[in-house]
């Protein structure tokens, strides 16, 4: 994909490409089938969790005020987690008219435009947000046509239009969708979102992105952006972010976090007067509305400074601007800043007083101590991507390895039935030292023990002291050791690596890594569920020596400040390497950096450039 067809591809994303599916498979119901079932909310909760915007990407991101560093310019760090693989991973360029633009960054494959990146003047990341850029209609059908939809007593008929899909050595596929003023209908009982279509009831899928085609003039103005007050300018002018948030800092100290994205103009009160039985489960525990469509007064309407109907304006963005530090680790805008905390609103962009994320507190943990230390440089940044601190252990490990050492005989109880002697995995997670660097020892063990814990062991029962949102960044807290699973747990994690031949002290690097050229690669980090932020998602690969391979995580990161020079200080890192092909010398020189926890320096004005020794000029004539 290039160009107009990327950006609307990843626009829609979040709502109809990911339900295309549910789209082109929706059909009328016959008679023998028109009685249908009714719609599992719990499913429904749990497939737009899973999927808003995309449960394969997050990131960090931070903005540090003039106030916290040593020079009073701003600092921005990007942590972008995305695919390894496939279509969506990044590639580093610098796109540069003299006199027009000058910027340097990540564009996702297919992008003309830089999707995170710096300039002389401003940098800017994403996250993933929480806002759920859709919402669903129920469809009250005439009896007599499931095709015939009825709006105040009146019936509007579906509209049928029929898509044929070129198919490469074969014949062409033409598919059929159902279209009404709420947007096409969706219907798989087992797709995503799992929806039936009966003889009474159908479900129409609202996206505002499908109409968006904004991305791209957004991207370009932040790359010609001289400042933060830029930067939101263009997210208030274009209106075209799809589902992420932005985090920016510029060279006069200013930081900003906004929630700038298009979202349906799904209202609280709406809700409240609209919302059908299914739409008050599904939107306090998910942020999906589900409104009456049988009701003309329950249209979404529009906000004045919205450039499209239907959707929010800027108005009512959750954004926090010069705050001595601005965070998201994909969870809502609440604590951005956990001394000046967002609230106020509406429930589709996400939630207030709720629990965060491991990510996240150990994120606002580690920021927040860096901003009162004050004095940064980009330098901090770097340090801050490669802690590896483990909040989960952190709050755990230590209660752990004293309930191992208490366990009468030192023996468990796998979830097989045999008693296991799980006496030597005690002192290693003593011993361990709550980091996923690659020379830690511990970190495997701990890391398969969590993994099966908190697998087993429900939410509610897995700490002692409960969340409370007068404290969120500290609770939950105190491992419950009692909990039933624990035992059974930290079993099957001793079975699993003695089973595999992995010592339960053995360094991280021997078993976390990716080959490339025929060479193991050691990578730092870890997984979602331990809450590192150099978030790293491995495939478990016992045979093949422990986790050989990576999914998705860290890709392209950026620590970016300003001296006064004239050209920013930037370090960056593409984890997975600039180029997929394995012929290439571009196929795992940064993974070989990453691995070493080293960067690389920028040479972003002409005479850095000029002045490098691997230079190469290819001149295009047309």
């Amino acid at each position: 994909m290039e160009g107009p067809t990327c950006f609307y591809a990843l626009s829609v994303l979040g709502g109809q490409g990911d339900a295309v599916d549910g789209i082109t498979a929706a059909q009328p119901p016959t008679s023998a089938a028109a009685g249908g079932k009714g719609v599992d909310a719990d499913a429904l909760i749990a497939s737009v969790r899973a999927r808003t915007a995309d449960a394969d990407m997050g990131s960090n991101a931070i903005a540090f005020s003039g106030a916290t560093t040593a020079n009073g310019r701003g600092l921005l760090l990007g942590n972008p987690h995305y695919p390894w693989q496939g279509g969506r991973r990044f590639w580093q360029s610098q796109q540069t008219i003299p006199g027009e633009l000058d910027v340097a960054g990540g564009s996702l494959l297919g992008s003309p435009t830089i999707s995170i990146g710096y300039n002389s003047h401003v940098a800017w990341s994403h996250t993933v947000s929480t806002g759920v850029p859709f919402n669903l209609t129920r469809l009250t059908l005439d009896p007599a046509d499931p095709t015939v939809y009825l709006v105040d007593g009146k019936q509007e008929r579906m509209t049928k239009r029929s898509v044929t899909v070129a198919v490469k050595g074969g014949a062409p596929v033409t598919l059929t969708q159902w279209w009404t003023r709420y947007g096409p209908v969706v219907a798989d009982p087992q797709g995503q979102p799992p929806l039936p279509w009966t003889a009474t009831t159908a479900y129409a899928l609202n996206d505002p992105n499908a109409v968006n085609l904004r991305f791209a003039d957004t991207s370009l103005d932040f790359s010609r952006a001289r400042s933060t007050a830029d930067v939101k300018a263009s997210l208030d002018r274009h209106q075209g972010l799809p589902w992420v948030n932005t985090i920016a800092a510029d060279s006069s100290g200013h930081s900003l976090y906004t929630q700038s994205q298009v979202l349906p103009r799904i209202t609280d009160d709406l809700v409240s007067r609209c919302s059908t039985d299914l739409g008050r489960l599904t939107y306090p525990a998910a942020g999906l509305a589900v409104l009456d469509g049988s009701r003309g007064d329950c249209a979404l309407g529009s906000d004045a400074d919205a450039v499209q109907p239907g959707i929010f304006g800027p108005a009512r963005m959750p954004t926090l601007k010069d705050a001595p530090y601005a965070e998201n680790s994909n969870d809502s805008a609440w604590l951005a800043n956990a001394e000046r905390p967002l609230t106020g609103y509406e429930r589709i962009f996400g939630t207030v007083g709720t629990q965060r994320s491991l990510r996240t507190r150990g994120a606002i943990e580690d920021v927040a101590a860096l901003a009162e230390r004050g004095g940064l440089t980009v330098r901090d940044l770097q340090r801050q991507e490669f802690t590896n601190r483990v909040p989960a252990g952190a709050l755990a490990a230590a209660d752990a390895a004293k309930a191992c050492a208490a366990l009468p005989g030192g023996t468990a109880t796998a979830s097989d039935g045999k008693a296991v002697d799980v006496g030597a995995a005690c002192p290693v997670l003593a011993d361990w030292d709550r980091t996923m660097n690659t020379d830690s020892r511990g970190a495997l063990l701990f890391d398969r023990f969590w993994r099966k814990l908190t697998a087993t062991v429900p939410a509610a029962q897995l700490w002692k002291v409960p969340f409370s949102a007068a404290d969120p960044v500290r609770t939950p807290h105190t491992l419950n050791t009692a909990a039933p699973g624990f035992t059974t747990a930290l079993a099957d994690a001793v079975t699993e690596l003695r089973a595999a031949g992995i010592p339960l002290n053995s360094p991280l690097g021997e078993h976390q890594f990716v080959v490339r050229g025929g060479q193991r690669i050691a990578v730092p980090g870890g997984t979602e569920r331990l809450g590192v932020w150099n978030k790293i998602e491995p495939v478990w690969n016992p045979a093949g020596g422990g986790y050989t391979e990576v999914t998705m995580g860290s890709s392209h990161i950026q620590a970016v400040g300003w001296d006064g020079g004239g050209c920013p200080v930037a370090r960056t890192l593409l984890t997975y390497s600039q180029s997929s092909n394995p012929d290439s010398p571009h196929y795992g020189d940064q993974t070989r950096l990453f691995s070493t926890e080293r960067w690389v320096t920028s040479r972003f004005c002409e005479k850095d450039i000029l002045s490098s020794p691997g230079l190469r000029v290819v001149r295009v004539r047309s």
